[in-house]
């Protein structure tokens, strides 16, 4: 079992050789089942309220200096979204001013592959969360790196979608 609590303060974490706080977030997704039970094509991405209650986002946090940038992505999805799942490669790395604070942050998303949802999590009490189809996940996210990420994740997926298509046609043909 997880740790039910979350973690909080600033001693462990890490920074840039610039002084930016690095943050880790991920795009915790599934895909949607279809009316006989089958998991379908149509993609759903999870987005989360802020703690303040200022709009959507995706989860992220600090990464600190005990874990690695995976784990402290997998981490935050059970802290503030209470899903668990696989952390797959990195999206990409966004530097990016924070509104609340005024200081530069780097940050990294990453594509989780939801597989488990929990009932309690850390964060259950200060945040709500709601499953979305991409194109409303855009329209609520208020980050514009992490919108940037899920269009890299859309991409991502799409093109595997198509090869995995364009194989099936191939082997079909030389049945």
């Amino acid at each position: 079992m997880a740790c039910m609590v979350s973690r909080s303060g600033r001693e462990f974490q890490r920074y840039d050789n610039q002084g930016r706080r690095q943050v880790v977030g991920c795009i915790p997704y599934r895909f949607k089942n279809g009316s006989d039970g089958s998991i379908g094509d149509e993609l759903e991405v999870l987005v989360i309220t802020s703690q303040k209650g200022q709009g959507m986002m995706f989860p992220k946090g600090g990464w600190e200096l005990d874990e690695s940038v995976e784990e402290a992505a997998s981490r935050e999805s059970l802290e503030e979204a209470g899903v668990l799942g696989h952390v797959e490669d990195e999206l990409g790395k966004w530097n990016f001013l924070s509104k609340r604070y005024g200081t530069f942050y780097e940050g990294y998303m990453f594509p989780l592959l939801v597989t488990e949802q929990l009932d309690l999590w850390p964060e259950k009490h200060v945040r709500q969360r709601i499953w979305m189809s991409v194109e409303e996940a855009k329209d609520a996210c208020r980050h514009w790196w992490m919108k940037e990420a899920l269009d890299i994740l859309v991409g991502r997926l799409t093109s595997a979608q198509q090869q995995k298509e364009d194989n099936d046609v191939l082997s079909c043909s030389l049945s």
